[in-house]
């Protein structure tokens, strides 16, 4: 069955950044780890209509954001339900991302950043086409992290 895209609802945003929560070190990508983030996640008009609830067989399996940052590319920010991850199924759900953002926006290229710890994630990016550009340190939950930034050409 397929993936279905529609705007975040407030309340789908509440149900990610409250009773979402990863194991372990992968704790780092809870809503709730950095306040900018929650904040921002939380505000309908922050928000805007460039973030989208993920569902599956009417249940909502993970998120997709959007910004066009320059002309013809687009920054996406992704997340999936933490009990769905590291089951194989990331495959199909970054797929699904990727073929929503080029049929609605046809962009050029379409970029991301993913903390380096994430060697899981890297690895699926990389398999679908994403290439590295380079690493950056970044000020986030609390402390400095190293991420790498990454670039998918349609």
């Amino acid at each position: 069955m397929a993936y279905n895209f529609s705007v975040l609802t407030q309340e789908q945003a509440k149900e990610i950044v409250f009773n979402w929560h990863y194991d372990g070190e992968y704790s780092f990508y809870d809503m709730e780890a950095d306040i900018e983030d929650l904040d921002e996640f939380l505000n309908p008009e922050e928000r805007g209509n460039s973030t989208f609830a993920v569902t599956k067989e009417n249940e909502m399996v993970g998120f997709f954001s959007f910004s066009e940052f320059e002309e013809g590319t687009f920054d996406i920010g992704l997340g999936m339900r933490p009990d769905l991850t590291g089951k194989g199924r990331g495959l199909e759900f970054l797929i699904a991302g990727i073929n929503f953002i080029q049929t609605e926006f046809k962009p050029e290229k379409i970029t991301l950043s993913v903390a380096t710890f994430n060697q899981r994630a890297i690895k699926l990016y990389r398999k679908v086409g994403f290439k590295d550009v380079e690493t950056f340190l970044q000020d986030t939950n609390g402390s400095t992290f190293e991420f790498l930034k990454m670039e998918y050409k349609c």
